[in-house]
C-alpha cells in the first residue's frame, strides 16, 4: 500500500511539472507586410492626385485651392458678405452631388434631396465632412477628394466601389449656429 501512495505521489509531481504547451502561430505577421501596405496605398494616392491635378489643369474656367486636409475645392457662388463658416455642432442644410472624375453621375442632387447635417456629428465621408467647414451660408463649391477621403477601400456598398476619387458640388443653404452658443 505504501508502494502505491509513494507511485502515485510521484506520478502526481512529474505530471504536474508541465503544463499544456502553448500553440505556435500558424503565420507570423512581419512588418514587411505594413511596408507593403503603405507603399500601395502611397502609390495609389500619387496616382490620384497626378489625375486630379491634370483635371484641374485641364479646367481652364476655374480657380482651385488645395486644402490643408488633402482635397481641391473652387467656388461657384460665393458669399462675399458673410464672414461665418460652418463650424462643429452647427446644422447645416444643403444639397450635394457626387460624380466621378469624368463627370458621370454617381449620386445626383435630387437623388440625395436636401440635407440637414449636424457638422462632425453624423456620419458623412471625411472629405465632404472638411469641404462643408470651408464653406457660409449661400455658397456652392465644387470638390474634388482622392479616394482616401471619399469612401475609400470600401466604397459606399452601393454605387461607389473601391478607391474611387469622387467630384462633389455642394451648395449650403442655411447654418445654423446651436441654441446654446447664441448669446
Amino acid at each position: 500500500m505504501r508502494n502505491i501512495i509513494s507511485a502515485f505521489l510521484i506520478l502526481s509531481i512529474v505530471s504536474c511539472g508541465e503544463g499544456p504547451e502553448p500553440r505556435k502561430p500558424v503565420k507570423v505577421t512581419s512588418a514587411n507586410f505594413y511596408k507593403e501596405s503603405a507603399e500601395r496605398s502611397r502609390k495609389l494616392l500619387e496616382a490620384e492626385e497626378k489625375l486630379i491635378e491634370n483635371l484641374i489643369t485641364s479646367d481652364t474656367t476655374s480657380t482651385y485651392e488645395h486644402s490643408a486636409t488633402g482635397s481641391w475645392y473652387t467656388f461657384i457662388k460665393k458669399n462675399e458678405e458673410d464672414t461665418n463658416t460652418a463650424q462643429t455642432d452647427d446644422l447645416v442644410t444643403m444639397t450635394y452631388n457626387i460624380l466621378a472624375l469624368d463627370n458621370d453621375t454617381i449620386y445626383s442632387m435630387q437623388d440625395i434631396g436636401i440635407k440637414t447635417y449636424k457638422v462632425d456629428k453624423q456620419e458623412m465621408f471625411q472629405g465632404l465632412r472638411d469641404g462643408i467647414k470651408l464653406m457660409k451660408e449661400n455658397e456652392t463649391a465644387t470638390f474634388l477628394f482622392p479616394s482616401s477621403l471619399a469612401y475609400g477601400y470600401h466604397g459606399d456598398n452601393d454605387k461607389i466601389g473601391s478607391n474611387i476619387p469622387l467630384k462633389a458640388t455642394v451648395a449650403i443653404i442655411k447654418i445654423e449656429k446651436p441654441i446654446d452658443s447664441i448669446q
